[in-house]
């Protein structure tokens, strides 16, 4: 069994060496892994030392945003015929360690999402992700404890759908909208996740709230247009 690991990844120079090997180390998963960092336009040496660590790197020409560059790693995933993609943030807040968990919770799920119980976080964003729970719920039937997390794995079926169809803009949340409105299985497990090491977040403070408003709407523009499109 094939798993590319997708890392998508923009100024991340500091917080790479240390992902990159924890993903060498790790023990056996009965699975082949290759890791991918997609160097999102970065303006520091995030390509070199993904290249001097033993990555796979895919160089965007410019910044595309996270859905462009997890899009662009499952693509590669999908058309070099590798059994499931993971996909783990560049900033170290996902542990490599934590990949057999997602895979075991794969079963009959084509999407797998790894979420934390609890943590160190603002009130605000506590509200956000209680929001954003309500919303998938009502509006898709897709039960997830934390909709944006990035710390996923696709199935056969997920690679499929979103080699042609990934949203740009919210993917995370968006992307459960999709994958349930075109009939994919969801499932989700519970992971231990650390504090980022290193980069800055860019969703803080009231732009928190700004953008929980535009997910909001976007989750649900997402699914009608999933629903509504003709499927092959």
């Amino acid at each position: 069994m094939r798993v590319l690991v997708i890392i998508p990844a923009y100024n991340e120079e500091h917080a790479l060496p240390a992902l990159l090997g924890e993903l060498r180390a790790l023990p056996n998963l009965d699975a082949q892994v290759t890791p991918v960092v997609i160097d999102d336009g970065s303006t520091d040496a995030t390509a070199k030392v993904a290249e001097e660590h033993g990555a796979r790197v895919l160089r965007m020409c410019k910044n595309l945003g996270i859905g462009g560059a997890v899009q662009s790693g499952i693509r590669l995933a999908f058309r070099e015929g590798f059994d499931f993609a993971a996909q783990i943030d560049g900033d170290g807040q996902h542990p490599p360690g934590e990949l057999a968990k997602l895979m075991g919770a794969a079963g009959d799920a084509d999407l797998v999402v790894g979420y934390r119980d609890k943590g160190p976080t603002t009130l605000l964003r506590r509200i956000g992700s209680w929001w954003l729970r309500v919303v998938l719920r009502v509006t898709t039937g897709v039960k997830c404890n934390d909709p944006t997390s990035g710390f996923r794995l696709y199935g056969p079926r997920a690679l499929a759908l979103f080699d042609s169809e990934y949203p740009y803009d919210y993917p995370e949340p968006e992307a459960l909208a999709i994958a349930r409105a075109r009939g994919l299985r969801v499932n989700e497990v519970l992971v231990t996740m650390r504090e980022r090491q290193g980069g800055q977040s860019s969703i803080a403070g009231f732009a928190a709230a700004y953008y929980v408003f535009k997910v909001t709407i976007a989750v649900a523009l997402a699914y009608v247009r999933a629903r509504l499109k003709p499927r092959d």
